[in-house]
């Protein structure tokens, strides 16, 4: 496996400030300083992991200007030795700069990992945290073309387990009547249409997953309904513009709570756009509901309640 641990993931927000608020006081991480050539990152612990919050333009995001999920950073004790395992796994690395807090990063090559942008760094030291209404982050979630490609590149090929695969489904169901005054009702269902749908595959990277997400019928565009809550046709949609239009990557991260309902209600009553103010069921008999990326400068991000 080319490493045991996710060190943070790396957000793009068009309102720092915005996004930090929603962590520190909804999620009530906490917050990290770290230094950058460009200035003190904020950094919040979640779990084993973290997630960090880069203004657009930042040099430790490539100088990306669109706000989203923009890497991963894998946590390496010895980090040449670990861009020689990438490196035989066909994923080969760049050359090594400062990163957080001086550690030294390594980017692997996004064409070698079906466009998650991955880099290698030494560990930074930061203390686990479990504590408050969000524990860890459940998933990164990746919109691909193609899981079973996936399967191959970071399972067959960089090491790490398949957690489990799905198909999420939304159908749609014709049902006709025959209404008699001597016979009675009759009903005669057709065969469900699928309308929308996803195959997922989901890979354990340290202590949470990558959720890759391609759409179930490629013929399909999916449709998003803005102002209403979220459904798996919904999800289809999303999936599919995004990958039409940035092709495969990073699309969104989710965060693990065990008060679903009550942390989605308490961020709407704050006045927070919400894309859904219940959970609603989702992937592994989870409830989810999504936050609006406005909500987090243009960051999509997700909770997720589901057993262990």
């Amino acid at each position: 496996m080319l490493a045991d641990r996710l060190a943070y993931v790396a957000l793009v927000s068009s309102d720092p400030a915005a996004a930090a608020r929603v962590f520190e006081g909804h999620f009530q991480l906490p917050r990290h300083e770290l230094s950058s050539a460009a200035g003190p990152v904020p950094v919040f612990a979640v779990g084993h992991s973290a997630l960090a919050l880069f203004p657009p333009g930042h040099p430790l995001v490539e100088g990306e200007t669109s706000p989203g999920v923009h890497h991963i950073a894998l946590e390496v004790d010895g980090l040449d030795a670990a861009a020689a395992r990438a490196a035989g796994a066909g994923a080969p690395p760049g050359d090594s700069s400062p990163g957080l807090d001086g550690r030294r990063i390594r980017p692997l090559a996004r064409d070698a990992t079906n466009g998650v942008r991955i880099f290698l760094t030494e560990p930074l030291g930061l203390a686990r945290h479990s504590g408050g209404p969000v524990g860890r982050i459940d998933h990164v979630g990746v919109a691909s073309a193609d899981v079973s490609d996936d399967e191959r590149v970071f399972a067959r090929g960089l090491g790490f387990a398949v957690e489990s695969r799905q198909t999420d489904l939304e159908v749609s169901m014709a049902v006709e009547s025959f209404t008699s005054d001597k016979y009675g009702v009759v009903y005669h269902s057709r065969t469900p249409e699928p309308v929308g749908g996803l195959r997922v595959t989901f890979i354990t990277v340290g202590d949470c997953d990558l959720e890759f997400l391609a759409s179930f019928d490629p013929r399909q565009a999916g449709a998003v309904s803005h102002g209403h809550a979220g459904t798996t046709r919904q999800d289809h949609g999303a999936i599919a513009r995004f990958v039409a239009a940035r092709g495969r990557g990073l699309h969104h991260v989710a965060v693990r709570t065990t008060d679903i309902d009550g942390l989605l209600e308490s961020m709407a009553a704050a006045g927070l756009p919400m894309i859904d103010r219940k959970g609603r069921p989702g992937s592994r008999r989870a409830l989810i509901g999504f936050a609006h990326p406005r909500a987090l400068g243009g960051v999509l991000v997700h909770l997720v309640q589901r057993p262990d």
